[in-house]
């Protein structure tokens, strides 16, 4: 992940429960700026997507050791040395320490933050394909949710082109 001269490396993590197109957005958001996209999904311990499927919620604990690995994550892709490269990452980031978790207070790590009424989230995850997460789960993610004080905030019921338009414009990518 080689950074192009002059160029600043930082990470933009697209959060917000889920149904909010974190990841749709995200791939988009990543193609248009020719970084490579990750997805936090990919990186949860067995035992977290298990318990997920059988639609139990994830604790502060089961959570740990899968913000740990995201942490990683987004230092590689920074670079120790500050001459890493940029990324998308797609991260529910639900609570302020798990985004302090994941930032670490680096200002080159910027959270967006897709914000979607209820009724439109459920509705998407009615008709997503099949994933671990199940629908049921929304109304924890919800009650989970700690809205960011220091986030781009977008509407995420526009359309993905729009929302990677307005996430570039407001992050002057």
């Amino acid at each position: 992940m080689e950074k192009p001269p002059g160029e600043t490396p930082r990470v933009v993590i697209l959060m917000g429960v889920a149904g909010s197109g974190k990841t749709t957005v995200g791939q988009r958001l990543a193609a248009s700026l020719g970084w490579p996209f990750f997805d936090a999904d990919d990186y949860h311990p067995a035992a977290n997507v298990e318990k997920m499927s059988r639609g139990v919620s994830l604790d502060d604990e089961d959570r740990r050791p899968w913000l740990a690995s995201l942490r990683e994550l987004i230092a590689s892709c920074l670079g120790h040395d500050g001459h890493g490269g940029s990324a998308v990452l797609a991260c529910s980031a639900l609570k302020e320490s798990y985004r302090e978790a994941l930032s670490s207070g680096d200002p080159r790590v910027r959270f967006v933050y897709l914000e979607a009424d209820p009724a439109l989230l459920s509705s998407r995850l009615e008709h997503r394909p099949p994933h671990f997460f199940m629908a049921g789960l929304l109304d924890s993610q919800l009650a989970t949710l700690e809205e960011p004080r220091d986030a781009v905030r977008v509407d995420a019921s526009q359309t993905p082109g729009d929302l990677v338009a307005e996430i570039r414009r407001r992050l002057g990518l």
